[in-house]
């Protein structure tokens, strides 16, 4: 007898997860989801299959954009902004367009680079450390 409500059982937790997932998603915009889908995408298998329906929806919205996002993971992170110009320049014309009217629309924007020149890096003030002091009177060279 108990082995025939096993699969009703096991169906029931299901519906239930599925419809705590729908409120939760629903109520304040998904604040209360995001932080579920976050830890379960650090699970190998459920993170994978997130990440490919998450590329399959931006292919059908945008297929520029979702080229773009494939190309850029390709190349990896960038460390520096010459690395970062390097990876952009791969993009065609429309993948690029693309990608610069999603960040526009996500409010970010494109990394400006830091001064690299040696007078621009020491007057960058760091806290917590003081700066070396400079002698104030110069001997003569003889």
């Amino acid at each position: 007898m108990t082995a025939i409500l096993i699969p009703f059982i096991i169906l029931g937790v299901l519906l239930l997860l599925l419809a705590t997932f729908a409120v939760l998603g629903r109520w304040r915009g998904g604040r209360y989801l995001r932080p579920i889908v976050t830890w379960l995408s650090k699970v190998p298998l459920i993170g994978r299959g997130l990440k490919k329906a998450s590329m399959a929806q931006l292919e059908r919205e945008n297929p520029d954009l979702a080229s773009a996002v494939r190309k850029l993971e390709a190349f990896g992170t960038p460390k520096t902004f010459e690395q970062g110009q390097k990876a952009l320049s791969r993009l065609s014309p429309a993948e690029l367009k693309a990608y610069r009217a999603y960040l526009a629309e996500a409010g970010d924007e494109l990394p400006v680079p830091e001064a690299t020149n040696r007078a621009a890096r020491r007057s960058r003030a760091q806290p917590g450390v003081m700066p070396t002091p400079r002698p104030t009177v110069r001997k003569k060279r003889r």
